[in-house]
């Protein structure tokens, strides 16, 4: 019974917290006007790993894209220094409170991926510093885009960010020995923003179909919740119609040319987004070919979706990794910022350098380019 009682009082506790949080959504107003800032400050956060490596190559292309910008102090671009990995578990700090002021004087964040430790690995058992930076700085949208203009395919992904599965993924409870509970939430505040999210992306980008995905056959409330969330907010967008997949059978049959037929624009939980979105990279071209923007409304951060790969590392084969992902997130945060035009830009280069002629691919393997080499292709393309 007193391990009931506990687990009950921990739950109760959550509760409460959350319901915290649902009155501080209802009465936050802050929105960042890119346009009428004097100055744009984008801050740079390495990551671990291949991190470091892929970020020097993604600053090459934005410098070479920007120059003007920055020589005028239109823009500045500021390193911030302590998000190691090392670091981290040294202080056994996911985000140290000092470092996350310096990032919440930036404007947008260009950031490499971060290790979040494993059970198997060597450094302690700390939250994602991924998850961390998201909830602290409200990015709660997830985009995504996936192109394969072989297949006609064009489509973005608004992943809901910071709740469902992983909002208390640290806060589970283990009842006794025999009994371990975590949980997932869903609130109505955080499910029709990142509706109007999508509906609005869709609006401003002539899509005329939103897919939402979710299991709510069979997670009635979180997921049906949130599917009326996405009709609730549909009606404020005449001309756009709403569909619905199951999110097993979008993951099997996302390819199917009948299935997909005319969906444009996806909507879905935490969990989900995670997972349908890499399956969709992975058939893009891999993890290393995607980006991914997370935006709230007064802060963005803009980073590459795949890990910090230790393995190339291990080998020796760092400077082989592909830096196509995190050269596309900076294409998506330049066009968040206020330069469209750089964006598609750098997104016909890229097109060019990682599909049509693709005349040097870095692949990983040491025969091929390195991130380098590969980086010279695309400020070559750009130059054309």
């Amino acid at each position: 019974m007193e391990d009931i009682n506990n687990a009950t009082k921990k739950f109760g506790e959550l509760i409460e917290q959350d319901l915290a949080r649902v009155s501080r959504m209802k009465e936050t107003n802050e929105f960042t006007d890119f346009k009428a800032l004097d100055k744009i400050v984008i801050g740079i956060l390495p990551g671990d790993g291949v991190g470091p490596i892929l970020m020097k190559q993604a600053l090459r292309v934005l410098r070479s894209l920007i120059q003007t910008e920055l020589d005028s102090g239109r823009i500045e671009i500021r390193v911030i220094e302590g998000m190691t990995i090392e670091n981290r578990a040294a202080r056994r700090e996911s985000l140290p409170p000092e470092i996350f002021e310096e990032i919440k004087k930036c404007n947008v964040i260009l950031k490499g991926p971060m290790v979040t430790p494993r059970a198997s690995d060597p450094w302690p058992n700390l939250v994602s510093a991924n998850s961390l930076l998201r909830r602290g700085l409200d990015l709660f949208a997830a985009v995504r885009p996936i192109r394969i203009p072989s297949k006609g395919i064009d489509w973005t992904f608004f992943r809901e960010n910071i709740e469902g599965e992983y909002i208390w993924g640290d806060k589970g409870i283990q009842v006794n020995g025999d009994l371990a509970v975590d949980f997932r939430v869903q609130t109505k505040q955080g499910s029709g923003r990142i509706a109007r999210a999508a509906f609005e992306f869709a609006k401003n980008n002539g899509k005329k179909n939103v897919t939402v995905v979710t299991k709510a056959n069979i997670v009635k409330l979180t997921d049906g919740n949130f599917v009326k969330s996405v009709r609730e907010a549909a009606k404020e967008y005449p001309g756009i119609t709403v569909e619905e997949r199951l999110v097993d059978a979008m993951a099997a049959k996302m390819m199917n040319p009948a299935f997909n037929k005319g969906l444009e624009v996806f909507v879905l939980p935490n969990l989900y987004g995670d997972i349908i979105t890499d399956i969709a990279a992975e058939h893009q071209g891999g993890l290393g070919s995607a980006s991914s923007s997370n935006l709230g409304n007064k802060y963005a951060m803009f980073e590459a979706i795949h890990g910090t790969a230790p393995d190339l590392i291990a080998q020796g084969r760092g400077e082989y990794a592909d830096p196509s992902s995190l050269i596309r997130a900076v294409g998506m945060m330049l066009g968040h910022i206020g330069y469209p035009g750089l964006k598609k830009k750098l997104d016909d280069a890229m097109d060019i350098c990682t599909i049509t002629e693709r005349r040097v691919a870095a692949t990983t393997r040491k025969e091929d380019a390195t991130a380098g080499e590969f980086t010279d292709y695309v400020l070559e393309t750009l130059g054309r």
